[in-house]
């Protein structure tokens, strides 16, 4: 059985463990609440190259050190930064959680941002926002955004643009870590075979960290508003890809679980709505299937294909068909309780991992402020009637709210539905 645990240090820095007795592994992961949401525009894309840099040495290891300490026993060592927050993880055997600890501790509080690492990493990183400029399916989601949240941070790409990046100084690096990256940000959540008494005494280093500042030291803007439209770019590819979505409900608001069904239902699987009508009935597309991007203040719920230039409209036509039908039908009882056992399994079955659980505190404690257990999720889950996703629908749903973007061979007038 396992247990949570929360200590808040004096300097307002969180450690929240779960521990797993009867596992092998654990997962130890630092959490900012920093992403690409909190940056200017002519500094967009700083949160993710941050995130490299902090890999490339310390005071005491250089880039291949940490590599090599973290691969000599096994254990993987990472990091992804989003539109709300940054995480650098490790996961080990649990014999190997004082190193894990003492290599996470060294490269987010001793790192060096050597200038000539700096430069070598900005080509890396360039080259990571050509490789997905030259992947359209990666690529259209970016164009989404940009269309949906028009004119705020929301919107911009996490990965930053290669104008932004070329721009970047180690000062501005420097400045922006020293100002944003501070104890009442940041959150370290661990699960697995750990006793959090033992991860509060390996985790030392961090009561020494300063809050220069107890009010937020970035400028977080108004929620973002919406904006319906079109975005098209053309390109001479095989595929059009295409990504139609709507504004839905946030990542904490009490009709989570329904729009959590609502996209299950829609496009979340092989059974689903979209996947049944586009791919398996007509064969118009390989991948098509929809998705939640649920952030704390706002959330979109998108669905993506791609189809052949000739069939673009007709695919566009389908899946604002399907939405219709969620709008005028209440959804059979049978689908309904099918999709909320596959929600309920794949959750279940998502939570097996150590990784799994350290990112679920995490999230926990970011959008909720307290652990959410499973049996809430699934008494939640199976609250939501079929009524109440048909009145989700109709308020999702709404035509002059929907955005559709596209990369192809795709005319303007292609885009007017």
């Amino acid at each position: 059985m396992s247990k949570i645990y929360k200590t808040q240090l004096k300097n307002g820095l969180k450690i929240i463990t779960e521990e797993m007795p009867d596992i092998q592994s654990a997962s130890i992961g630092i959490w900012v609440n920093i992403g690409s949401k909190h940056e200017s525009t002519v500094k967009n894309g700083i949160s993710h190259f941050i995130e490299h840099l902090l890999f490339k040495g310390t005071e005491k290891r250089t880039a291949l050190d940490i590599a090599r300490e973290i691969e000599s026993v096994g254990g993987m060592l990472n990091a992804f930064t989003g539109r709300e927050n940054t995480c650098f993880y490790a996961k080990v055997l649990s014999k190997d959680i004082p190193l894990a600890v003492d290599l996470l501790s060294d490269i987010f509080m001793n790192s060096k941002f050597d200038k000539k690492e700096l430069e070598k990493e900005r080509l890396v990183v360039l080259q990571e926002i050509k490789m997905v400029e030259d992947t359209p399916d990666d690529l259209i989601h970016d164009i989404f955004a940009m269309t949906l949240w028009k004119g705020h941070p929301l919107g911009m790409p996490v990965l930053g643009t290669l104008q932004t990046i070329n721009s970047i100084k180690r000062d501005d690096i420097v400045s922006y870590f020293k100002q944003s990256y501070l104890p009442h940000a940041v959150i370290i959540t661990a699960a697995g075979n750990i006793e959090h008494k033992r991860l509060l005494k390996l985790l030392k280093p961090f009561e020494k960290m300063l809050d220069y500042d107890l009010k937020p030291p970035i400028k977080y803007l108004k929620s973002p508003i919406s904006h319906s439209g079109t975005a098209l770019e053309q390109r001479n590819l095989e595929q059009v890809h295409l990504c139609l979505g709507v504004p839905s409900p946030n990542q904490a608001h009490s009709d989570r679980y329904k729009v959590y069904l609502l996209n299950t239902l829609l496009g979340g699987g092989m059974s689903s709505r979209l996947f049944q009508e586009i791919r398996e009935k007509r064969g118009l597309a390989y991948s098509v299937y929809s998705y939640l991007n649920l952030c704390s203040d706002v959330g979109s719920l998108v669905v993506y294909a791609g189809t052949a230039p000739d069939t673009f409209c007709k695919v566009v036509e389908l899946i604002l068909k399907e939405l219709n039908v969620f709008i005028k039908k209440e959804v059979p009882k049978a689908e309904l309780q099918s999709a909320k056992e596959q929600l309920k399994g794949g959750m279940l079955l998502g939570l097996e991992t150590s990784e799994s659980r350290m990112t679920k505190l995490a999230r926990d404690e970011i959008y909720f402020k307290r652990t959410v257990t499973v049996k809430e999720i699934v008494n939640g889950i199976d609250k939501v009637t079929a009524k109440d996703i048909m009145k989700l629908a109709n308020e999702v749903f709404n035509p002059e709210k929907i955005t559709i973007a596209a990369i192809g061979k795709v005319k303007e007038k292609d885009l007017r539905f």
